[in-house]
C-alpha cells in the first residue's frame, strides 16, 4: 500500500503566522484523511475522493485543491479540482495542458506549478493573474510563503547549479535571483513571513540561508560530509529570524540547525583576520556546526518531513538574555509513522532530544472507525 503523508500549515483566525499542522494521508485507492496534532493526534474527517497524487487544504478552512492520479478520466493528473469538504461538492475545475507537480495557496492566492509553467491566480476569482516560465522543474520543486506581507515564491532557476528563483506573488514580480550552490537544488524552505530561504543542493552537505529582502547569505550550516539526499526542511514559527531550521534526509535522520545561537559565533569569525580573507566556500567548511542530529527516525531512504510547530525562549532572570530554547518538531514518514519530539538547545549548542508520542497512522484511522 502507498502512502501520500503530507503536513498542512494551519494560520488561526486572525492571520498571526503560526505552525498549527493537519496531518492529511490516504492509501492510493479512495480517501483523504486529515489528523490535527495540536494536543493529541486526532482523526478530524475523511473524504471519499478517488486516487489522487496531490491535496492542499486552505489553513483550517473547508477548501481542498485535489489533483488526480489519473486512474480514472475524472481524475486526471492535468485536472486540479477545487473541493468544498463540509458540503461535498467540487467548486471549480482547473485544467491545464501538462500535469500538475505543485500546489501552493493563501487566502489571496492559488499558486499551480507545471514542469515549465508556473500559474498564478486569484483565488477568488480564478482569474490568471500572472504565467510565469521556468526551466524544467520536473519534481515541482518549490516553496510559498503564506504571509500577505511578505509572499514569495521560491522556483529553481537553473537545471545545473542551485540558483534559486524568487517571485512576490502578491505584488505579481520577479523579486530576484539567488546563486546558493554549485550543484542543483534538492530542497527549498520559505520562513512562514517570507523573510529568510533554506536551499539544499543535491550534494545535501551544506545548508544555507539567505536573507530574501536582499539576497544575502546570512548563515551556513554543514549537515555532514558524506553526500545525502534533503528531504524537506523547515523553519521555526517567528515574525523575525526563525530561532531553528529542521531538515530531514535520505539518512534516515532529523538536522536541527540553532540560528539563535550561531550569530555570536559567526560575528567573531567574519571579524577576525582569516574570516577577513578566506573565500566563502572555504569559511562554508570552517563553520561551528551548530547541529544537532537524531538519527534512525526512519529506515534509511524512506522519506520523512520534519515540521517545528513551536518554540519557546528561556531567559536568564537576572540579564534577560535567552539562555535556551525549547522546540517541538512533528515528524512524519512514508512508512506511515507519526513522532512528535521536543528539542532543547542551550547558548553552548547543546542539543538534547526526547521522544513525547509515536503513532502509527493505520492504527489511529482503525481505532476510529471502531469507535464509530
Amino acid at each position: 500500500m502507498v502512502l501520500l503523508l503530507l503536513f498542512i500549515l494551519v494560520i488561526d483566525s486572525s492571520s498571526r503566522l503560526a505552525y498549527l499542522p493537519c496531518l492529511s494521508m490516504a492509501p492510493r485507492d479512495a480517501n483523504v484523511h486529515v489528523f490535527h496534532i495540536r494536543v493529541t493526534l486526532g482523526h478530524l474527517f475523511w473524504v471519499a475522493v478517488g486516487a489522487f497524487i496531490i491535496v492542499e487544504m486552505l489553513f483550517n478552512s473547508s477548501f481542498l485543491a485535489i489533483d488526480g492520479a489519473g486512474e480514472e478520466p475524472s481524475l486526471s493528473p492535468r485536472r486540479l479540482c477545487l473541493f468544498n469538504k463540509t458540503t461535498g461538492a467540487a467548486l471549480r475545475e482547473l485544467n491545464f495542458l501538462t500535469s500538475i507537480l505543485a500546489v501552493r495557496m493563501n487566502r489571496k492566492r492559488l499558486v499551480v506549478i507545471l514542469q515549465d509553467k508556473t500559474y498564478v491566480y486569484d483565488i477568488n476569482s480564478l482569474a490568471i493573474l500572472d504565467t510565469i516560465d521556468t526551466v524544467s522543474n520536473i519534481k515541482g520543486l518549490c516553496s510559498f510563503s503564506p504571509s500577505l506581507d511578505g509572499c514569495f515564491l521560491a522556483l529553481p532557476a537553473s537545471v545545473s547549479k542551485g540558483s534559486v528563483l524568487l517571485y512576490s506573488v502578491m505584488d505579481l514580480h520577479l523579486h530576484c535571483e539567488i546563486d546558493a550552490h554549485r550543484s542543483p537544488l534538492a530542497a527549498i524552505a520559505l520562513s512562514s513571513n517570507g523573510t529568510y530561504i533554506a536551499t539544499a543542493s543535491e550534494q545535501g552537505t551544506i545548508i544555507r540561508v539567505h536573507l530574501v529582502s536582499e539576497a544575502t547569505k546570512s548563515y551556513s550550516f554543514r549537515r555532514g560530509t558524506y553526500q545525502s539526499s534533503i528531504f524537506s526542511l523547515s523553519f521555526a514559527p517567528s515574525t523575525q529570524l526563525p530561532d531553528i531550521l529542521v531538515g530531514t534526509s535520505s539518512s534516515g535522520s532529523v538536522h536541527a540547525f540553532s540560528l539563535a545561537f550561531s550569530g555570536n559565533q559567526r560575528s567573531k569569525r567574519s571579524g577576525s583576520f582569516l574570516g577577513s580573507i578566506i573565500p566563502d566556500s572555504v569559511t562554508d567548511a570552517l563553520d561551528p556546526a551548530h547541529h544537532g542530529v537524531l538519527h534512525n527516525v526512519a529506515p534509511a531512504g524512506v522519506k520523512s518531513y520534519a515540521v517545528i510547530r513551536k518554540v519557546e525562549k528561556v531567559a536568564d532572570s537576572s540579564t534577560s538574555d535567552i539562555v535556551a530554547c525549547r522546540a517541538t518538531i512533528s515528524i512524519i514518514t512514508f512508512n506511515g509513522y507519526f513522532q512528535e519530539y521536543n528539542l532543547s538547545i542551550n547558548n553552548q549548542n547543546v542539543f538534547v532530544w526526547s521522544l513525547e508520542r509515536e503513532f502509527k497512522l493505520l492504527n489511529v484511522i482503525l481505532d476510529d472507525a471502531i469507535s464509530l
